[in-house]
């Protein structure tokens, strides 16, 4: 089998990420289109590298969990994380995964087992385990349970002003209408306001979260023993 072999790029966020910030000024062009991770692994320890801190590093490339995200008007509202392991989970880890979820989600949630699949739920954040041909897939995922509601509510509160405004104008009674209609279009339009702007914010920081959970999990064992990625 070829060996894996990165792009000068790829080197570039190796060497930034094993080194949190230090010096990524390292990066060697090799004529034969690509350094290896012994070849990487080398060159950090020129700089002060340890070679478990490149070697996560360069596994997070290829570990890297897909992301998908449930939008409602363009917002998300749904976030999820998906991370095929390609080996077996042991109880161990799972019983780890599990403290870890409740921790940094600050939930207790609640366990659950069918078949080979294993699950964790709080609500709408869920994180599944299923088996694949190669092992377990991990499955993150969570919705912003009130988002699609209170967006719906401050739309309509917003649309009931305009339809009274339109009523006070053909009855020629806007002026003593007009408190009302303000009162009515300031509620819905800071009900939908106030839940929209969270949305982004919110969406990033469960994605770092699920992030940070399924590329520890993903790493393999000797390299989780020699320290574990800090979550949110």
């Amino acid at each position: 089998m070829t060996e894996r072999r990165y792009t000068d790029t790829e080197v570039a966020t190796i060497f930034r990420e094993a080194a949190e910030g230090q010096r990524t000024d390292v990066v060697k062009q090799s004529e034969t289109g690509g350094l290896t991770l012994a070849e990487i692994q080398s060159i950090g320890r020129e700089v002060g590298l340890s070679p478990t801190g490149v070697t996560r590093a360069a596994l997070a490339l290829d570990l890297a969990p897909s992301a998908s995200s449930e939008t409602f008007l363009a917002l998300p509202i749904g976030v999820e994380r998906s991370v095929a392991l390609h080996r077996t989970v042991t109880d161990a880890e799972w019983e780890q995964l599990v403290g870890e979820l409740r921790t940094t989600f600050r939930a207790k949630g609640k366990l659950g087992a069918t078949g080979g699949f294993r699950e964790w739920t709080n609500g709408n954040l869920q994180a599944l385990l299923e088996p694949t041909a190669t092992g377990h897939r991990l499955r993150l995922r969570t919705t912003k349970g009130n988002a699609r509601a209170g967006m719906l509510a401050g739309a309509l509160l917003a649309g009931s002003a305009v339809i009274m405004w339109a009523s006070a104008v053909l009855a020629g009674n806007l002026a003593p209408a007009l408190p009302a209609i303000g009162m009515l279009s300031l509620s819905g339009l800071g009900l939908f306001a106030a839940t929209a702007l969270q949305l982004p914010g919110w969406a990033r920081l469960r994605g770092r979260q699920m992030d940070t959970i399924a590329l520890r999990l993903a790493q393999p064992a000797h390299l989780l023993d020699s320290g574990a990625t800090s979550t949110d």
